[in-house]
């Protein structure tokens, strides 16, 4: 089955819900992050963490993008640890590093098991020219960019049977985007969208490129007084059809859509706790070539200033 796709989650690391309270320095502290785990508040000047990752898979959709429940006998789970740290530059710039590790695992009738090892590590800028609250009418715009390079193993370069041993595309990713975000009180909106586009790459006498991908994410927050945030999210991946030897390839574009839960609570001055809850709903129609699931995030950050 296909990895769910999840080329813009490292550069999502960036787009946190600033979440204001009554002032906007007050929002910076708070607002580091319900959504993702890595983004600086505008007091911060780095931060470094571990973000532990969990996803049980439940069915998913061909490519007519009808959804199916997994057969009898199989079964996925996918595991990623992700080590993570962020750097302020230029005021108000940040730069992201993202290197994570994968585990699978996988049964089907007669066979089961566990592979993985390192995947394509991420690197990812955020730029703020305005900040959320910092305006009555404009809200915070920021502008995202991101590379991720093909340090994992490519799928033709697994050696398990059921390939739990693939841990990348075999193809280096350039992502662009904008995020925009306006505070109301206690509550923050959020919407970003990304654009992704990967390199063309040879297997044995086939060339492919996958094809671009374009994603949105909608989110609401809320601050508490004492710094802790609540978010709810919905993002949708949307991948054109791929390219084989100069030709698309019908219906082999991928889609999935996710709902999101998630929260943050600071553990003193300089250290966060924060979780999530990731669902892709089952609705035919929705996603395409991908598998659906249940999943949770949990990570701890060191914050410096």
């Amino acid at each position: 089955m296909p990895r769910p796709t999840s080329w813009s989650s490292s550069v999502l690391l960036l787009v946190a819900l600033a979440l204001p309270s009554q002032a906007l320095a007050q929002a910076c502290c708070a607002g580091s992050s319900a959504l993702t785990p890595a983004r600086l508040g505008i007091h911060e000047d780095g931060a470094v963490g571990i973000i532990l990752k969990g996803t049980g898979i439940l069915g998913g959709w061909d490519g007519l993008g009808n959804y199916y429940v997994e057969p009898a006998g199989t079964g996925e789970f996918d595991a990623e640890l992700d080590v993570v740290g962020t750097l302020r530059v230029f005021t108000d710039g940040q730069v992201t590093v993202l290197i994570p590790f994968l585990k699978t695992w996988r049964e089907a009738p007669g066979i089961s098991e566990w592979g993985g090892g390192i995947g394509d590590i991420n690197v990812a800028g955020r730029y703020d020219f305005t900040h959320a609250g910092e305006f009555s009418v404009l809200p915070g715009i920021a502008v995202l960019v991101g590379v991720t390079f093909p340090t994992g193993r490519a799928p033709e370069f697994a050696s398990n049977l059921l390939a739990t041993d693939a841990t990348g595309i075999g193809a280096f990713q350039l992502t662009g985007g904008v995020a925009l975000e306006q505070s109301y009180g206690h509550f923050l909106l959020n919407l970003t969208t990304l654009v992704g586009w990967r390199t063309p790459r040879s297997v044995r006498t086939v060339n492919e490129t996958l094809g671009v991908q374009f994603q949105g994410l909608a989110g609401v927050g809320y601050a508490f007084d004492n710094d802790a945030s609540l978010a709810l999210s919905f993002g949708y991946v949307a991948e054109l059809d791929a390219v084989i030897n100069g030709q698309k390839v019908p219906d082999s574009g991928r889609a999935l859509p996710t709902l999101g839960f998630s929260g943050s609570l600071p553990l003193g001055e300089s250290w966060r706790l924060q979780g999530a809850i990731n669902y892709n709903p089952p609705i035919p129609g929705l996603g395409k070539n991908q598998t659906a699931g249940l999943g949770f995030q949990l990570s701890i950050l060191r914050t410096w200033t």
